[in-house]
């Protein structure tokens, strides 16, 4: 990991002042690094150095309700539904430029990159996937899952009562910090990795994305409506066309890899899947060199 952070950038779309940080040269071929609840672009600390040093422009942006962005109006929904995370990927794609880009993402990030891949193919010049294939099937999930899978969900359904409202509020540190250990059982991060991510879950709008966020997949929360057309096309649950590697971490607590969760079937494209032995949910920061080697795989059409 580098001990070096390059300067926190800005740009404006219809609704964020989305924060973002670059490495590599401008004119470099571009790739977007996505984060995940609850972590930050740090995770990707000892990713992006290494694909800028090979000429790729890389962008690692601040998911809305992290670190410095906002958003633009306070009449603005503040929503954290599967939609509005994909929305924001294009928006700052065109706020910056850039007609194509190589994604990678893991959990909130990654399904961000998945449903960009799925529906503006265009836009994407290959994938890496953390768990696979991350777009949301919202009618379907009135149907529970096996107890032993239902049971790593249990922040889930916390966040959909007023108490898990308030818990998240009053202990965002501490609860984040717990899922960190649940999700990696076998990385030992320290109190300062940690907080090096926590000091961006102090956006005045963390908990309500975050909260709408779990409340909107299972149905317990009307979404922007400004997004009900992308959301009517994930409902189709839209294969992805674009070369694609999924990561898999072995000892992920929350999403552990597993055939029946795999979802293979949704690609339709160039496909591998990759098991990281030892490595919990938090890939890019785990296992960087993994996520290095994906990415340039794909990059150089190997």
């Amino acid at each position: 990991m580098t001990d070096v952070i390059p300067p926190i950038r800005h740009v404006r779309t219809s609704m964020l002042d989305l924060a973002y940080e670059e490495h590599g040269p401008a004119e470099g071929e571009a790739v977007v690094l996505l984060h995940g609840f609850p972590y930050d672009p740090r995770c990707y600390d000892g990713v992006a150095p290494g694909l800028a040093t090979q000429g790729y422009r890389v962008i690692v942006p601040y998911l809305r309700g992290y670190g410095q962005t906002r958003f633009v109006s306070a009449n603005l929904m503040r929503s954290g539904q599967q939609a509005a995370l994909a929305r924001d990927l294009v928006d700052l794609l065109d706020a910056l430029s850039i007609r194509r880009a190589a994604l990678a993402g893991y959990d909130w990030g990654g399904r961000a990159a998945c449903i960009v891949a799925a529906i503006w193919p265009e836009r994407v010049r290959c994938l890496v996937t953390g768990c696979g294939y991350n777009v949301q099937d919202i009618p379907g999930s009135t149907v529970p899952l096996a107890p032993e899978a239902e049971h790593r969900f249990w922040y889930q359904y916390y966040f959909h009562s007023p108490r898990g409202r308030e818990g998240l509020s009053a202990n965002r540190r501490e609860l984040c910090q717990l899922l960190w250990r649940l999700w990696s059982p076998t990385w030992s991060f320290d109190s300062l990795t940690f907080a090096r991510s926590a000091a961006s879950f102090d956006n005045p709008d963390f908990v309500n994305v975050v909260v709408h966020s779990y409340r909107h997949r299972f149905g317990y929360a009307d979404g922007d409506p400004h997004l009900d057309d992308i959301e009517t096309m994930l409902e189709a649950q839209p294969r992805i066309r674009v070369p694609t590697i999924a990561l898999f971490g072995a000892d992920d607590g929350v999403d552990p890899p597993s055939i029946s969760d795999d979802h293979g079937e949704q690609f339709a494209g160039t496909y591998e899947r990759r098991i990281l032995p030892g490595i919990g949910h938090n890939i890019p920061q785990e296992a960087p060199d993994a996520m290095v080697q994906a990415l340039l795989n794909l990059l150089r059409g190997n």
